[in-house]
């Protein structure tokens, strides 16, 4: 692979970085992305609401800092309370408002752990991708289904040219040697460069993108959704509720 090539995917991944980076105060593409996806978990929470006068999440995965995409005023007028679940060695958080957490692994079973009456809805947002293999995945999937209550579960697409992680161009379709090379050896969107081959395999091997097929067989007994930008297909969702 020729230095015009790679310059060319890194100076794509800032491109990309610009237009759908997320973790940022101001507007980017891709916050602007999903206040419109989450819409659709908000009709959900509008739903439970007016059948039980609260609603307690289950977000799976979840930080504080995603939450701030829903007006706070339609989370207080619907008396939401959140709690995250996150892996056990992550990042300690106390309860803060609305906010409680806890860790778990979700690719376990969690509900000999957690009490499924305690909440009444589930959110997914760009988790199962980074459980591991699909053995994994399937558990992870089967924990949420035997929920009884209402899901949203988000995930980007295979097919959609841009990886969502390192925001560059088909990085995603590459050979996995290639990726490989081109972690070692550059920053690419949300990875910075890894410092050994080892590491550079384990963050390729972090994130496996899903096709539709995938998908709705994880999925089976929910509506998938598709986001689209134009006539692309971002990212798939799973609703059950």
């Amino acid at each position: 692979m020729g230095p015009s090539i790679i310059n060319r995917v890194v100076d794509m991944g800032a491109l990309t970085r610009l237009l759908s980076g997320y973790e940022t105060d101001g507007f980017s593409f891709g916050k602007a992305a999903r206040k419109r996806r989450i819409q659709l978990f908000c009709d959900l929470i509008t739903k439970t609401f007016q059948e039980k006068g609260s609603v307690r999440i289950l977000d799976i995965g979840g930080t504080v800092q995603y939450w701030r995409i829903v007006d706070e005023a339609f989370l207080e007028d619907n008396k939401v309370q959140i709690t995250l679940l996150n892996l056990p060695g992550s990042q300690a958080f106390e309860a803060q408002g609305r906010f409680s957490f806890m860790t778990g692994d979700a690719t376990k079973d969690i509900w000999s752990e957690l009490n499924a009456d305690d909440f009444d809805l589930i959110h997914s947002n760009s988790v199962i991708e980074h459980v591991g293999d699909w053995a994994q995945m399937k558990r992870y999937a089967a924990n949420i289904k035997d929920f009884p209550g209402g899901y949203f579960v988000q995930t980007p697409n295979f097919w959609f040219p841009v990886e969502p992680h390192c925001m560059t161009p088909i990085f995603h379709w590459l050979p996995k040697a290639t990726r490989v090379w081109l972690v070692r050896h550059f920053s690419l969107g949300h990875w910075p460069k890894a410092s050994s081959t080892d590491e550079a395999v384990e963050t390729v091997e972090s994130a496996r993108l899903l096709n539709h097929a995938m998908f709705v067989a994880l999925f089976d007994d929910a509506k998938i959704r598709k986001e689209k930008i134009t006539f692309l297909t971002k990212s798939f969702m799973a609703i059950r509720g």
